[in-house]
């Protein structure tokens, strides 16, 4: 078969194909030339997901009868003034949108400069061009994209529902609302709603507000601020707290140079940054915005223009997790503030599914009811002090301190942010009082936490401390388990963990890190075992010795189940407020839930 140019109009949907694979594609495609056109109010609206109406309308600089005619032409851009693709400043490059999309459906503009005293307007149906023609238009530009594929109807069996395609729409506008938050965007249509993102300031400020627009009111309570600046990078924006998770990486947001991206080195990145504060299938909620010279990224390398190649990936993912690391560790032992919420949640009684609750009980009593819902007994063990005494409760002090028994604490400590502890609960839990509330502390996890970080703190500075046993223990593992021990025993060594072999599939514990003292060998070493299996070469040596020392910390911390003295229930609080990223243990559990007053009022019906 012999060698033959292809129509045009061919190619058109040839090209097609690879730029505006579905309605989000072509909304994304449109509202980019808006944003480079310099607009400041983008409207968009939709019907049939996208599929059989896309209009776009912006108050950016329009365009004259000339550049309209070129503009619907193949690689016709104004977008490179100077030719060089290693110095991409704008958001749309290759000139393939508008002839591609009205390539595959009818596409009509009209657009006037401030200039001009009238508009003009072209259509575009097939591939087949029209003529400019005058048109009545107000400053900026107007697009509409009806009957998209219909000039390839194949495509259409691709596209999935209405409601799916136009959900599509919505996060892709989402995601250029993040990127430019000085720029008021509006969308309307079946299915979505409508969504409205006011202007904001280019600021720090001014982004902060629209990510609680974009990602939820809670997000803003929720959040740090990042910013940072190495070697020609600034990276600025705000990341979730760890505990502050989602199920998804919907809620994650990268924004290089202006352009929304979904890029693996930054989202392994985030990963990376999370790694030891967040459970492994959970996602944290953030926006990233990284600034640099066009010339050390490349845009081009995707049709799709949502993937980006940094000239120095491995400075870029080191800034990352760094800034978002210094970021956390700022916040302290913060916990995400919906944990209050899930806490009264799941106080709050139950609801028959069978019958609506009586009128009388939707409106707050004056005073409490004398009978109705009483909280589930859970078992618990025999109590000393004050069950003794005659009372019976689940509070489990031992002893009681005599500030405890009268009902008053320092109020220095009651001022502290996790308050002064006044019991423990089923002897896992501590309750301390606030200001404001009440604060409910898992005691394992919270000292789980504060043990790894010790340990960290000790390997970064003078080396892990460590402890020589009295007998050294033998413990009995699998003979591969205890052949990868002692393969790594000069690691395990600086990590304050001494084995030796003691024949097949045993070794020999001589000395174990000071802070893990009194705590169970057998199953500390049998962790250790499982963690040095789960290895990956691939993984830097750095977070290999942070899991580690996560399985170790495990160990050497307070049981649940173990009374702790007055006195040391407030050490293991004022720990808490000292130790960064003390708001989760090392698997991304919060470590405490606080309730303040008036959550409590609303729960007994008093608001």
């Amino acid at each position: 078969m012999p060698v033959r140019r292809l129509d045009p109009i061919l190619i058109d949907r040839i090209a097609a194909g690879e730029v505006v694979e579905r309605p989000a594609a072509a909304v994304k495609e449109l509202v980019e030339n808006a944003i480079d056109a310099g607009a400041r109010t983008i409207e968009v609206t939709i019907e049939g997901g996208g599929r059989r109406l896309i209009r776009v309308v912006d108050d950016g600089a329009g365009m004259s009868p000339e550049d309209l005619a070129l503009a619907v032409e193949r690689h016709a851009t104004s977008k490179l003034p100077e030719g060089d693709l290693s110095r991409i400043e704008t958001l749309g490059f290759r000139g393939e949108a508008l002839p591609s999309i009205g390539a595959v459906a009818r596409l009509a503009i009209v657009t006037r400069t401030a200039e001009a005293g009238t508009g003009v307007s072209i259509v575009v149906e097939g591939g087949v061009k029209g003529p400019v023609r005058p048109a009545a238009a107000e400053k900026g530009t107007r697009v509409e994209v009806t009957d998209l594929f219909a000039a390839t109807p194949a495509r259409l069996k691709f596209l999935k529902s209405d409601r799916a395609e136009a959900q599509a729409v919505a996060e892709t506008v989402r995601r250029l609302a993040v990127a430019h938050p000085e720029i008021r965007f509006a969308l309307s249509g079946e299915h979505i709603g409508t969504l409205h993102y006011p202007a904001e300031e280019e600021s720090q400020h001014g982004l902060a507000r629209r990510l609680a627009r974009v990602l939820g009111a809670e997000f803003a309570d929720n959040a740090v601020p990042v910013d940072n600046v190495r070697e020609g990078f600034a990276l600025a924006g705000h990341v979730g707290l760890p505990t502050f998770h989602r199920a998804t990486a919907a809620h994650v947001h990268f924004v290089v140079n202006g352009r929304p991206v979904r890029d693996k080195l930054l989202l392994g990145a985030v990963r990376g940054a999370y790694a030891d504060l967040m459970p492994g299938d959970r996602h944290p909620a953030l926006a990233l915005v990284i600034a640099c010279d066009p010339r050390l990224v490349d845009v081009n390398v995707h049709p799709a223009k949502t993937e980006v190649r940094f000239r120095d990936p491995a400075l870029v993912r080191g800034l990352v997790i760094s800034a978002i690391k210094d970021a956390l560790a700022r916040a302290g032992f913060r916990a995400a503030t919906t944990g209050g919420l899930r806490t009264l949640e799941a106080l709050r009684p139950p609801q028959s599914p069978s019958r609506p609750a009586p009128v009388a009980s939707r409106v707050p009593p004056a005073r409490p009811p004398a009978f109705g819902w009483q909280a589930p007994v859970s078992p618990r063990p025999p109590l000393s002090g004050l069950e003794e005494s005659g009372q019976t409760t689940l509070l489990e002090l031992a002893p009681p301190s005599a500030d405890m028994r009268a009902g008053t604490a320092d109020p220095e400590e009651i001022a502290a942010p996790l308050g002064a502890a006044r019991a423990q609960v089923h002897g896992t839990y501590i309750i301390a009082q606030t200001a404001d509330g009440i604060v409910i502390v898992d005691q394992h996890a919270a000292h789980e936490r504060l043990v790894y970080e010790r340990l960290k703190r000790e390997r970064a500075t003078r080396g892990i401390a460590r402890q020589l046993l009295l007998i050294p223990e033998v413990v009995d593992l699998d003979p591969v388990a205890a052949d990868r021990l002692l393969a790594a025993a000069d690691t395990l060594e600086n990590l304050g963990l001494v084995v030796e072999s003691f024949g097949p599939g045993a070794v020999l514990i001589r000395e174990v890190p000071a802070a893990l003292a009194g705590g169970r060998i057998k199953a500390l070493i049998q962790d250790v075992a499982d963690a040095l299996a789960e290895w990956d070469s691939a993984t830097p040596l750095e977070e290999r010795l942070d899991a580690v020392l996560s399985r170790m910390a495990c160990h050497g911390s307070v049981r649940a189940g173990r009374r702790l003295k007055p006195e040391e229930m407030n050490a293991l609080l004022r720990e808490m407020e000292a130790t960064p990223f003390s708001g989760q243990c090392n698997h991304g559990r919060p470590t405490y839930v606080e309730l303040k007053l008036s959550d409590i009022e609303r729960l007994f019906g008093r608001r």
